[in-house]
């Protein structure tokens, strides 16, 4: 089921040029990249599904810490991991996408995060543009300062 915006609050445009080994850039200029096939390790080079992956996890950080605040709960803290994988499907179209999201928050164990990471994931609007299309898994995991976010 489709559902149609009733207002828009931001707009922007990407332009790409040579698919897989062309470029994309941002109508404001503030983002552009060369691109590259995943599995070429081209130094200063991107590819869609690294794109796609910073963007849900950028993303979905914003809506797990708008659902902690309705709990009265700090998640600015908060570390999302956003896995893409691209792999062949047995659809028409042959090719697909995954998504896993791994997230911790300090001070939370994984069983009390993960009711959060639900929440987060009904109002998240890239989970909310991949939901029913795509296979999408939610993972909460301890705390570990440690890691890059």
């Amino acid at each position: 089921m489709t559902v149609p915006l009733t207002r828009t609050l931001y707009l922007t445009t990407a332009h790409a040029r040579g698919g897989r080994t062309g470029t994309v850039r941002t109508d404001d200029g503030r983002l552009e990249a060369h691109l590259a096939p995943p599995r070429k390790n081209s130094p200063g080079t991107t590819n869609p599904e690294q794109l796609f992956a910073a963007g849900f996890a950028a993303c979905f950080t914003s809506a797990l810490a708008e659902v902690a605040a309705e709990f009265g709960a700090d998640a600015s803290r908060a570390r999302v991991a956003c896995e893409v994988r691209l792999g062949t499907t047995g659809t028409p179209s042959g090719y697909g996408l995954a998504v896993a999201l791994t997230a911790s928050l300090p001070g939370w164990t994984p069983g009390k995060l993960l009711p959060l990471l639900r929440r987060a994931e009904e109002v998240c609007p890239y989970a909310n543009a991949v939901r029913g299309n795509i296979e999408l898994r939610l993972r909460a995991v301890e705390d570990r300062e440690t890691d890059a976010a």
